[in-house]
């Protein structure tokens, strides 16, 4: 009994650092170069909270034509139409990732992510299971930091939940609730991509109740210097908005002792630099992942 107990909590210690789990199927869209190439120097895109692949096609389409290599925009776990599942942390995310890599024969891959989605690139990069699958890595504003997560993401969740049990029946309806926690139009139109109108009762494509349980979660990360966890050694690139926070003078220390062969670049943007700067990233994305 005794050694069964200590087995179990052994296992138990584990996975809450490391978050053993089954992988899910990740949904995705994909873009080909026009010589059709599909597995050679691929680029796989991860979004952030709340996002979709979808949120990425423009720069997806752009990175085919324009550095000749396919490229892949993934629907994260509880995102866009990939399973819902749980838990709902940064190693599983990075072992969805992982699996659809290695599923799909992707050689040489740059992997870009955007804030959680960069959070689950780079722990994709520091697992010792997954760390060679990467050629190159993209973070775009989000360090490798513990924390809480933005009250303003914990307020968005709190007014999605609000909107199901109120049983809305329109888009209108729905925005009036939002706006009571968010007056930007550009992140309450990015919020309600995820809404489902219905006349009886409006939903959610994403499981909001699993987000409001993970919400905790996901201001952590399971690697640190201080645990002992050896760096990735590969190029990376570190992607800041200049008017964000997510990136700063006490995170930064952290991001060069995991990454040490990391590179800073700053756009004048808030945190969704891709969408507020495209051009910007865009040129910054290519003339790092560079030609075939």
């Amino acid at each position: 009994m005794l050694r069964s107990a200590f087995t179990r909590n052994a296992l138990e210690t584990i996975g809450l650092r490391r978050n053993i789990s089954t992988t899910v199927d990740l949904n995705y869209t994909s873009q080909f170069p026009a010589s059709d190439n599909k597995t050679d120097g691929a680029i796989v895109i991860l979004h952030g909270l709340f996002g979709s692949a979808r949120n990425w096609g423009a720069h997806s389409r752009a990175f085919a034509r324009n550095l000749n290599r396919p490229v892949y925009a993934l629907d994260l776990r509880n995102h866009g139409a990939s399973p819902h599942a749980e838990p709902m942390t940064y190693s599983t995310m990075a072992d969805d990732v992982a699996e659809f890599i290695r599923k799909h024969g992707l050689k040489d891959v740059s992997l870009i992510g955007h804030s959680m989605g960069g959070k689950a690139a780079m722990s994709v990069a520091l697992s010792p299971a997954h760390s060679n699958l990467l050629e190159k890595l993209i973070v775009v504003d989000i360090a490798p930091s513990r924390g809480s997560l933005s009250s303003d993401f914990k307020a968005y969740v709190d007014a999605m939940q609000s909107i199901e049990s109120a049983g809305v029946s329109t888009r209108k309806e729905a925005l009036e609730i939002l706006e009571e926690v968010e007056k930007n139009p550009d992140i309450t139109t990015f919020l309600l991509t995820n809404l489902v109108p219905s006349p009886s009762s409006s939903k959610f494509r994403i499981p909001i109740n699993i987000l409001a349980r993970s919400i905790d979660e996901l201001g952590s990360f399971p690697y640190a210097p201080e645990d002992g966890d050896a760096p990735w050694d590969g190029q990376t690139l570190f992607i800041k908005g200049t008017k964000s926070k997510y990136i700063n003078r006490r995170n930064l220390p952290t991001a060069e002792k995991l990454f040490p062969g990391m590179k800073l670049e700053e756009v004048d943007s808030g945190h969704w630099v891709h969408s507020e700067r495209p051009i910007e990233f865009g040129k910054l994305v290519e003339e790092f992942v560079g030609l075939i």
